[in-house]
């Protein structure tokens, strides 16, 4: 047996693709499939089309990232989301067996993988230089109407889903890794960032975790994960979907992009679309700061600790870098 956790990333791609195309014979497809890799970060998900064109999304888990009854959980979320047309979600496809997470093997992994097909999507990712005024609206809109459906959704009693606070994002016992551990840290880094760190902390605790400021959230709503379709925002890839502060859902639109010039402007097109279907309190616009700071100092920690991907490669050093201005503007305009 392969060990596959010791393979570079680039011997173990060839292996993943095996293995997505092994799944979908799971599944009451048609002959002659295509699978091709769209993104591989903590899953690896695939494009599935048949010689007649259909096309469905493929989700190989990532091994111990997620457990069953956490994949079951996002699914149950993410299906009631769309059957009370709270927002369009993606809609899991059942294998033959009437599951809809399956089990999938491959001689050159320890542990079989969860796997999880749905329904293509169509649309396509906004990017940051388009005109981004409108979507960011109706995004928020969306992200109020996610909130209101959490508070009022009884949830299965089995449901199970991480938390993201202070402790499990930037504290001792982060889920992406340490901040600490981000590209070309030095000592001047590690300082500053320590400062925003404790600044964020203390602002957190705070701003509270009452019912009204914190609950279930997608707790990943970058501009990747969301596809515009003749106007209508769609909200894809509900892995890291947990319990968190409502305004970090404010944050996670302008990942990887917190400091372009023209965020200020999304940020208000979010709220303003947010007061459409939700309410937004002086306290909750007051620390949307916060959650962008706290984002853009997890995800230093999570390129740190997924420096084999292709998103991580793309934004390297020079992310950890630019961070610096944004945490020392966030010290001098946040007051502790």
């Amino acid at each position: 047996m392969t060990d596959f956790d010791r393979l570079s990333h680039e011997a173990q791609l060839p292996i993943l693709l095996q293995l997505a195309e092994i799944a979908t014979r799971n599944y009451a497809l048609p002959g002659g499939l295509t699978v091709t890799l769209i993104n591989l970060s903590e899953n690896a998900t695939y494009a599935v089309q048949s010689p007649d064109g259909q096309r469905w999304a493929l989700r190989i888990h990532r091994d111990g990232y997620h457990s069953r009854t956490a994949i079951a959980s996002e699914l149950a979320w993410l299906q009631d989301l769309r059957a009370k047309e709270v927002v369009v979600t993606p809609v899991p496809v059942p294998g033959r067996d009437g599951e809809i997470i399956q089990l999938v093997g491959h001689p050159a992994m320890k542990n079989p993988r969860h796997v999880v097909l749905s329904e293509w999507e169509s649309g396509s990712e906004p990017g940051i230089g388009e005109d981004l005024g409108k979507p960011f609206e109706v995004l928020g809109e969306a992200a109020a109407r996610m909130h209101r459906h959490t508070r009022d959704w009884q949830r299965p009693s089995w449901f199970s889903r991480p938390v993201w606070n202070f402790e499990t994002a930037l504290g001792n016992t982060p889920h992406w890794g340490r901040w600490r551990d981000g590209l070309g840290m030095d000592l001047e880094k590690t300082r500053l960032f320590g400062r925003t760190g404790d600044l964020i902390e203390r602002r957190l605790a705070a701003y509270g975790q009452g019912p009204d400021r914190f609950g279930l959230i997608h707790c990943d709503l970058r501009l990747a994960n969301l596809l515009i379709d003749q106007g209508q925002v769609k909200v894809i890839d509900f892995d890291d979907c947990g319990f968190s502060w409502f305004m970090y859902d404010a944050a996670t639109p302008v990942s990887f992009y917190e400091h372009e010039p023209q965020v200020p402007d999304l940020i208000e097109a979010w709220k303003t679309g947010y007061r459409r279907a939700g309410r937004l309190s002086a306290a909750d616009e007051a620390e949307i700061p916060t959650f962008v700071m706290l984002r853009r100092l997890l995800l230093v920690a999570w390129i740190g600790s997924h420096a084999e991907t292709d998103l991580a490669r793309s934004m390297g050093m020079p992310y950890t870098k630019g961070t610096m201005a944004l945490c020392e503007d966030y010290l001098t305009r946040i007051q502790a």
